[in-house]
């Protein structure tokens, strides 16, 4: 099984984008669909198998529906390890 990121900062990035996702109510596929990539991608970024640059979070912020200022603030507030 692959490592998970390990720091703070990018499990609470996770925690972030599934807590947005379940807060618009959709599933990880729907979300994949919006995004134009299969399920399993969605999936390794929620459990931190896969970090995400800025466009790719930029482009989940809109598949999703979240202001992604509101990410980065709540990141912000994450101590660094």
């Amino acid at each position: 099984m692959p490592r998970s990121l390990r720091s703070s900062r990018h499990q609470r990035l996770a925690e972030l984008i599934v807590a947005f996702r379940m807060e618009a109510g959709l599933k990880q596929s729907e979300v994949a669909e919006r995004l134009g990539r299969h399920q399993p991608f969605v999936s390794d970024i929620e459990s931190g198998q896969r970090r995400v640059d800025l466009i790719e979070l930029l482009d989940l912020a809109e598949a999703i529906g979240f202001d992604p200022r509101d990410l980065v603030t709540a990141l912000l507030e994450t101590p660094k390890d």
